[in-house]
């Protein structure tokens, strides 16, 4: 009995530290929170079939010295490209834009990943504290690349 009470208790522990989770905040959230603290935020542009973006996620979005970084230093959304819902960014109204009947694509994945005059998934966007685009990057980044752009993004 002591031994499975220690073993509670240990886990209760350990759990929680071992697991960090990235915080991801909503573009209807941006404007309240550069008003309380300037940050740049990181966009990731992705979609529910694009097998790259679910990599980034599985391994370059789990990494702790990433996660770390980014809700430390960092605002960050996770967006869906194919997102139904109205969004309201920057005072302006941004709709998802059907291209078939089970397709489409959201303005607002159009407005911030179109890299080249294209739109390739997954997206890396960061804006300023002014919600202005200063990099863009489509593709998927390793943990590796990716701390290297937090890296030059800090600075």
């Amino acid at each position: 009995m002591r031994k499975k009470l220690y073993l509670l208790v240990l886990l209760c522990f350990a759990i929680p530290s071992g697991f960090a989770q990235l915080h991801s905040v909503s573009f209807e959230q941006i404007d309240s929170l550069q008003n309380n603290k300037k940050r740049k935020t990181i966009v990731f542009i992705q979609t529910d079939w694009c097998q790259f973006c679910h990599a980034m996620k599985n391994t370059t979005f789990k990494n702790k010295e990433i996660i770390t970084q980014l809700n430390s230093n960092f605002y960050f959304i996770d967006f869906n490209a194919e997102e139904k819902r109205t969004v309201i960014f920057n005072k302006t109204s941004f709709q998802f834009r059907p291209t078939g009947n089970n397709s489409g694509i959201h303005e607002l994945a159009l407005a911030l990943g179109t890299v080249n005059k294209q739109l390739n998934f997954p997206v890396l966007c960061v804006l300023n504290s002014e919600n202005e685009i200063i990099f863009q990057h489509n593709g998927y980044l390793n943990p590796k690349e990716f701390k290297l752009i937090l890296a030059k993004l800090k600075e």
